[in-house]
């Protein structure tokens, strides 16, 4: 395992990657301690001075007003992560614990924190050990900071609460000390800035868009495969029509749209004599829609890729003059509108994906046999696989509305605006799911239309992908058992197998730009 040393401000998209996937032992840099140590320095002169300062010698929230005695400054932080712990359902995943922690720990490394070194490298060990706080899924509406969850995170911090060892739930401080990790104690104001933050949203809503880039990729090489099935044209692709619009994700999807679909004999098996002047919209606007939620993922990744990056808690402590300010970093709207433009997005690929299946079961459209059944009436074929798509397909379309507009009061109005980002980032994954099982139900089916064109084949790239299905699934001769096949071709979608034949393709725009 590599080690990755966290340069306080310097995260990129490819760190964040290695970290989801856990292949890398986090450090930090000698030369951020520097600050850290400064910015602790401020507040442990506030938390020995007379004068009231929030989150050091105040209560909470509405509660700001009451001071706390120095005596009790510790209790204060103690009772503060104890209160918060109030999450419900189920446990966040290791991939979205592992970038949360790691993300906390980027943003107090920043120096602007206020807290002790120890914070960060407590922080730092249970990721490395491999510990994963047990923390409930919801109970966070992204304001004042994603505080139920950070809570829970910090609670197994200091040995209360539970972890995740290997899939198994057990006490946290039982975890730590089988790690030979000791339980955090904390100090003035450290509790404060461990939950106030955006770091739970955050991870959500990266491990959805690194969740996406492989069945995004694998709809690109579906996509394709149905205009071949179709026995569409490749016109809609040429470069000339996407210049003229000049929008980048249409652009590069028009690339990548001719680069699968190169040296293919259907297509030139049609190049004369076709009666069809145009195809439906689902085959020639592919770059147009597809396009466009290119663009919505890749601003996305913009947005937490700066939030990553980001400190997010509050009070901020400047160092270099002393100065302990409130503000609201930790409001997550842009981490919200981010997560909602990504769920239109993710709507929008399967939405597109369910009306190229409807396309291709439609014998009047298609020119295949009804239902992509050679005997229809005897054998349905794909009627009902694409009712099923058409069901996720309007799943998503409830699931897609902005959840950034529906927000609630809370701390008996203090929190009078909220961002709702913690659910925006948290319900893109059964978007993803309900796309990917779309997709998978059009690989079947544009796999099917392929066989009723053979002997021709299609381009070298989209052969192989039909070969890939057909190492497990054969072609379709009557009516079978479904279901496992669906099971089957969507796996294919979401675990990268089309995702690398898509990336085997020479000089292609990368399709999440690094930054």
């Amino acid at each position: 395992m590599t080690t990755l040393c966290i340069e306080p401000g310097q995260l990129t998209l490819d760190h964040l990657k290695s970290i989801h996937a856990r292949v890398v032992h986090l450090s930090l840099p000698e030369a951020s301690r520097v600050t850290i140590r400064a910015s602790q320095q401020v507040v442990q002169r506030a938390a020995d001075g007379d004068a009231p300062v929030y989150g050091v010698n105040t209560g909470f929230g509405k509660l700001a007003n009451q001071r706390i005695s120095k005596a009790q400054l510790s209790t204060l932080q103690l009772n503060l992560i104890r209160s918060h712990s109030v999450g419900v359902g189920a446990p966040l995943a290791p991939e979205i614990m592992r970038l949360m922690m790691a993300l906390k720990a980027a943003s107090l490394a920043r120096g602007y924190s206020g807290v002790r070194e120890v914070v960060i490298d407590t922080l730092l060990a249970v990721h490395n050990a491999g510990l994963v706080p047990y923390v409930p899924s919801q109970g966070s509406v992204g304001a004042s900071g994603d505080l139920a969850p950070l809570a829970h995170m910090t609670l197994a911090l200091i040995g209360e609460g539970d972890m995740l060892v290997d899939g198994h739930r057990m006490p946290a401080l039982q975890a730590l000390q089988q790690a030979g990790i000791e339980p955090l104690q904390l100090g003035a104001k450290e509790g404060l800035a461990l939950i106030n933050g955006t770091q739970t949203s955050t991870a959500l809503a990266l491990h959805a868009l690194l969740s996406f880039e492989p069945v995004f990729e694998a709809a690109l090489v579906i996509g394709a495969l149905t205009v071949d099935a179709a026995r569409g044209s490749d016109g809609p692709f040429d470069p000339r029509i996407h210049a003229l619009r000049g929008q980048p994700g249409q652009i590069d999807v028009a690339q990548y749209y001719r680069a699968l679909l190169k040296g293919s004999s259907i297509r030139n098996s049609h190049l004369d004599g076709d009666d069809r002047v145009q195809d439906p919209y689902s085959l020639r606007c592919q770059p147009q829609v597809v396009g466009a939620c290119l663009d919505q993922l890749r601003h996305g990744a913009l947005v937490l890729l700066r939030e990553a990056n980001a400190v997010t808690d509050n009070p901020l402590v400047f160092f270099e003059d002393g100065a302990m300010i409130s503000g609201g970093n930790f409001h997550a709207e842009p981490v919200a509108l981010a997560a909602d433009g990504m769920a239109l997005a993710i709507a929008e690929v399967g939405a597109i994906a369910e009306r190229r299946i409807a396309m291709l079961i439609d014998s009047s459209v298609s020119r295949l046999p009804p239902f992509l059944t050679a005997d229809a009436g005897l054998n349905s074929g794909f009627m009902i696989a694409h009712v099923t798509a058409a069901a996720l397909a309007s799943e998503n379309k409830s699931l897609a509305h902005p959840a950034s507009v529906d927000s609630l009061p809370t701390s008996a109005n203090q929190e009078d605006h909220v961002s709702m980002a913690t659910f925006a980032a948290r319900r893109l994954q059964a978007m993803i799911s309900n796309t990917a099982n779309i997709l998978g139900i059009e690989l079947l089916a544009s796999a099917q239309g392929i066989e009723f064109l053979r002997p021709l084949q299609s381009s070298g790239a989209l052969e192989q992908a039909h070969a890939l299905l057909r190492q497990q699934i054969p072609a379709m001769a009557q009516d079978r058992y479904l279901a496992p096949d669906i099971e089957h071709a969507t796996t294919l979608v979401r675990n990268g197998s089309l995702s690398r034949i898509f990336r085997s393709l020479a000089g292609l725009p990368q399709l999440l730009i690094p930054v």
